[in-house]
């Protein structure tokens, strides 16, 4: 994947995309949730870290772009607002078992202390250090 693929891809996955009816606009990490099917995607969190990897350096330079941040950012808070909180709409409504709401809650906190590292300079390797451990 280069780095236009991933932005596009970033696009997708935050629901952020011109084209409303790209396929991995309803399928992408923010479109699983809503509406919510029943099935997170898996391949979407390996996906998305992906996509930090490979714009990884983007995120380290000292001024980053602000939609690369926004929609790095809307992933994580979204999820929370839409399926974390306890008063979530997917939680108030019982659509997620707690398997689930576990699931969700480590991929979130896996993107987002990527995303924190990178953008104090940690570098890849730390960066990726918690998905790799779990992955690997």
């Amino acid at each position: 994947m280069n780095k236009q693929e991933a932005r596009e891809l970033l696009r997708c996955h935050s629901f952020i995309h011109d084209d409303l009816e790209h396929p991995k606009m309803q399928s992408g990490f923010l479109g699983m949730l809503r509406p919510f099917q029943g099935e997170l995607i898996e391949d979407n969190f390996h996906e998305l870290m992906t996509i930090i990897e490979v714009l990884a350096d983007e995120l380290e330079k000292p001024t980053v772009e602000r939609e690369l941040i926004s929609a790095l950012w809307g992933i994580c808070q979204y999820t929370r607002a839409w399926a974390l909180y306890p008063d979530s709409m997917l939680q108030r409504n019982h659509l997620l078992t707690a398997e689930q709401i576990s699931t969700l809650d480590d991929w979130i906190d896996t993107i987002s202390y990527a995303i924190m590292v990178l953008l104090e300079g940690g570098g890849t390797e730390e960066a990726l250090s918690n998905y790799r451990h779990k992955s690997g």
